[in-house]
């Protein structure tokens, strides 16, 4: 019905306008006016992968009973391989294309493999997001005294508002678009990665209490004793030997995130970026969020589990984080999931616009939201995430073969670039058999345990080249005349839709002196944020090296210093942040 309102109907009518104006290039090759300098994605990448599920997986190494240096080795190079993906296969395609995946795919792949991939990527988005909300929400939970919600559905109702609450802020954030998510994980993925060390830091003294030949660690030599013995022993729970070693651990963390580099859905990001080497600033992520988090994650879960006497498994990410941590702790778990969720989210909505063409990208985020919100309301997307991510990864998997055979491969060996398109085909069927072979082999492997899911990348990558080049030389693609210069048409600096051409000049009213003011302000902002953050990592550390006397006592003061420190970090530094935006809008 409508509103009998004029200033009610004008108001609505503005909001949708501006919606309409956050365009992200959703079916178009990104403007060089648009691209974004490096910090934005290394802030990105940090923020995204510094996440609540680090508390999970990190914890998850200790449950599965993995030995000390098969965690400590075994991620450095799985997360090494994870960086090179990035750079060296996703980031030069996306540069080269400025194109997201999905509409890269259809100029590929043809109208009808391009829909199907999309819908289904969006569903495991819309899960993938839901599983951190779900995250975010086990830490908003331990004030109104709601208990873990470890079980496939919800057994608290309160629960469920909670989640509803997380889900809607994630969600207005996510529709801001890439600019707006860069800049909100900017500030935060500093902060989040201290939180991680200094809860490693804060819990040590206590595991070490539990070895009474080390007592206080004072060395690496009794850090790597403590860690055999009550972190990673190399035994599962009632002693029996674990069977995940090195290999397993290196593959995990290439794999976990599958999708995202190899699969190529990372091309939504990477679109931005001035050069193919910013691909390299995933190592922010893999490094400071994966390595650094999983490991100091392992050593919270491993106290948190000692402490409150409960097995590993039935604790959430908000009880290990908030008795390492205290608030700050849960305040973490509900921040990572919100940078993670946020460019998972935004994931979703650019695949559903590409089969959408008739509503914007924010409405169809707007629905996909709706939908993951309420995903997250059911636990099993947190319980189940592990063996999720990893059947996502490889569903996705030959998708992202499938584009980097045809843009790299094809041309090398005389087949013709994107020759389903030039045959007007609806559908393509060397591709969709090119996926779905791989996938069904893999999945029959997998389930049979004939091959080990973690690792089946390798295998199913290489069925899903071969059989994408045979049978594209099959339909006719090798009878083509070969194509020079094939990227998609770049718009010319400065006609991006929703900017004119940048004005170098100074605004009209802009003052030197006002200038001057605004910059010694953002500055000492930026000290003073730099410095509280700077003390949330030395006191854990002054901490952990005085005696572990009174530890219960000291670690609770620990506590409320580590609150006081964020407070004024998120104060200065979001204010700093704010500033800088302001300043970069009046110089365009």
């Amino acid at each position: 019905m409508p509103s009998n309102n004029p200033t009610e109907e004008s108001t609505s009518e503005s909001i949708v306008e501006q919606l309409d104006q956050a365009y992200e290039y959703d079916r178009e090759p990104v403007s060089e006016d648009q691209l974004q300098p490096a910090r934005y994605f290394a802030g990105a990448f940090a923020g995204e992968h510094t996440a609540g599920t680090e508390f999970v997986i990190g914890a998850l190494f200790v449950s599965w009973g993995a030995g000390a240096a098969d965690v400590i080795l075994g991620l450095a190079l799985g997360n090494l391989l994870a960086v090179l993906s990035w750079a060296l296969v996703c980031a030069p395609i996306a540069v080269e294309t400025r194109l997201t995946l999905y509409w890269y795919l259809r100029r590929i792949a043809g109208p009808v493999v391009t829909v199907l991939y999309n819908v289904l990527n969006a569903i495991l988005y819309c899960i993938l997001a839901g599983a951190m909300i779900t995250v975010s929400a086990s830490a908003l939970r331990i004030p109104f005294g709601i208990p873990p919600q470890t079980g496939w559905v919800p057994t608290d109702w309160r629960f469920v508002l909670v989640a509803l609450f997380v889900g809607a802020v994630i969600v207005t954030i996510a529709i801001m678009g890439f600019k707006k998510l860069a800049q909100f994980a900017s500030v935060c993925s500093p902060w989040l990665l201290i939180m991680f060390v200094a809860g490693g830091f804060a819990t040590l003294p206590g595991l070490a209490d539990q070895v009474p030949a080390v007592g206080n660690i004072g060395s690496f030599g009794e850090f790597w004793e403590v860690a055999k013995q009550t972190i990673w022993t190399g035994t599962v729970s009632g002693g029996e030997a674990t069977e995940i070693g090195f290999w397993h651990v290196t593959a995990f963390a290439w794999i976990t995130n599958l999708a995202m580099h190899l699969g190529m859905s990372d091309m939504a990001l990477l679109r931005y970026a001035k050069k193919a080497s910013y691909g390299f600033f995933s190592a922010f992520g893999m490094y400071l969020g994966h390595y650094v988090a999983w490991v100091a994650a392992g050593i919270m879960g491993a106290a948190a589990a000692a402490h409150l006497g409960q097995p590993l498994a039935q604790l959430d990410s908000g009880a290990v984080a908030y008795y390492s941590l205290g608030i700050c702790g849960a305040v973490a778990v509900v921040i990572a999931g919100w940078t993670t969720s946020n460019p998972t989210l935004y994931r979703a909505g650019l695949a559903l616009q590409a089969v959408t063409p008739g509503w914007s990208r924010w409405k169809v985020t707007l629905g996909a939201g709706a939908a993951t919100t309420v995903i997250a309301c059911l636990p099993w997307v947190f319980t189940q995430l592990l063996n999720f991510v990893a059947l996502y990864g490889l569903l996705l998997l030959p998708i992202g073969t499938i584009v980097v055979v045809e843009h790299w491969l094809f041309p090398k060996i005389g087949y013709r670039r994107y020759w389903a398109s030039e045959k007007g085909l609806l559908m393509n069927w060397p591709a969709l058999t090119a996926w779905g072979m791989p996938v069904v082999l893999a999945l029959i492997f997998w389930y049979t345990q004939v091959i080990h899911q973690f690792f089946l990348l390798v295998p199913t990558w290489i069925l899903a080249a071969i059989t994408y080049v045979v049978m594209a030389g099959l339909w006719g693609a090798g009878d083509m005349e070969p194509m020079t210069g094939e990227e998609p048409q770049k718009p010319a600096p400065g006609n991006s839709p929703d900017r004119g051409e940048s004005d170098a000049q100074p605004q009209a009213g802009q003052e030197p002196g006002g200038q001057a003011e605004s910059s010694l302000a953002s500055t000492a902002l930026l000290v003073l944020a730099v410095q509280a953050l700077f003390l949330c990592f030395i006191f854990p550390v002054a901490f952990f090296l005085m005696s572990p006397e009174n530890y219960a006592a000291r670690l609770q003061d620990l506590h409320f210093l580590l609150l006081i420190l964020s407070i004024v970090y998120f104060a200065a530094g979001t204010s700093w942040a704010y500033m800088g935006r302001e300043t970069e809008e009046s110089a365009a």
